[in-house]
């Protein structure tokens, strides 16, 4: 598979897509913790192996996870050293929001 570098504004957009998804959301905190195989993460996440997988596949195209052979197993870990503490420093944020914007049958701009 090509892989290319993204400037700041789409890698950003990128990682806005993969948290919009709490599933995806949960999996990148679960990988902050420690490398896992899609058996444990679908397992502790409560999510079909096939959601896993698919969830997996969005993060790897994202560029925000790797996957790591090893015999039958495959791993999961993030992709970069410097997304675990910039996850960390999300989790940091307060935000107020307007309980009627960005959900479901949201009428925002």
């Amino acid at each position: 598979m090509e892989t290319v570098t993204l400037g700041h504004t789409e890698a950003l957009a990128r990682l806005g897509h993969a948290l919009s998804d709490t599933t995806r959301t949960r999996v990148l905190l679960a990988l902050r913790e420690a490398p896992a195989v899609p058996s444990d993460l679908a397992d502790a996440l409560d999510v079909s192996r096939q959601a896993m997988s698919n969830h997996l596949a969005c993060l790897r195209g994202c560029g925000l996870v790797d996957a790591i052979r090893d015999g039958r197993n495959t791993w999961y870990r993030l992709a970069d050293p410097h997304l675990a503490p910039a996850l960390g420093e999300l989790l940091r944020l307060v935000v107020a929001v307007d309980p009627d914007c960005c959900s479901e049958g949201c009428t925002c701009p």
